[in-house]
């Protein structure tokens, strides 16, 4: 007979797996402090980390501060970025969120959700990311990859990412939330891709995931 498993008992199973398979959690995005995580971050929208780390040498010896960057042109900060995709926006939004940064923060990145969210280009993911990663403040960053495992493993429905979030929230504890959402994603791209993946391979879905993915 088939073994079912509750939510949580999924939760913790898949919580020691991903702990053991990735004990270190290097942060994917190259970064020197807050503000050029914080760039790199509005960066990786719709844009793989790989290319971030290959563009963001060149843009932060232009400027990594926000004194220095505020001094540039958005044309200057678009031509160097513009391999990252959606170069209008992104370099419109590290321009105004250095001035704003000068301006109302005494060039520092603020340390809370609030704050960061109200600055050009950056989301709750972003905000969620730099507080995590740059203050080490608790926070669960859901990315569209994050979103479709957790729907994969039936840890939530996936309708939305903040439901993803709320839900993942609530199974996993506190003190593991920056870690996990980085395991969560190296796990992602090494087990368990969006396309040409085997669920009988997978060390989580041969296990826990949706028996909708073996037929």
């Amino acid at each position: 007979m088939e073994k079912r498993f509750t939510k949580q008992e999924k939760a913790d199973a898949i919580k020691l797996i991903l702990e053991d398979l990735y004990p270190e959690v290097p942060i994917p995005l190259d970064h020197k402090d807050p503000y050029t995580l914080l760039v790199a971050v509005l960066l990786s929208a719709q844009c793989t980390d790989k290319r971030v780390n290959e563009v963001t040498p060149a843009l932060f010896e232009l400027a990594d501060n926000p004194l220095d960057m505020s001094r540039q042109s958005v044309d200057d900060i678009r031509a160097i970025i513009r391999p990252c995709g959606l170069s209008p926006r992104k370099s419109k939004a590290i321009y105004d969120l250095s001035h704003i940064l000068l301006e109302e923060h005494d060039g520092q990145v603020p340390q809370s959700f609030e704050a960061l969210e109200r600055l050009p280009g950056v989301g709750h993911k972003t905000a969620s990311v730099v507080m995590s990663q740059a203050f080490g403040v608790p926070a669960f960053p859901v990315d569209t990859h994050i979103q479709r495992l957790a729907y994969r493993w039936t840890l939530s429905t996936g309708k939305s990412v903040e439901k993803t979030e709320k839900d993942l929230k609530r199974l996993f504890p506190k003190e593991s939330w920056n870690d996990l959402h980085l395991q969560i994603i190296f796990f992602g791209r090494e087990y368990c891709p969006a396309r040409g993946h085997d669920p009988l391979k997978c060390p989580i879905c041969s296990i826990y995931g949706r028996k909708t993915l073996f037929k």
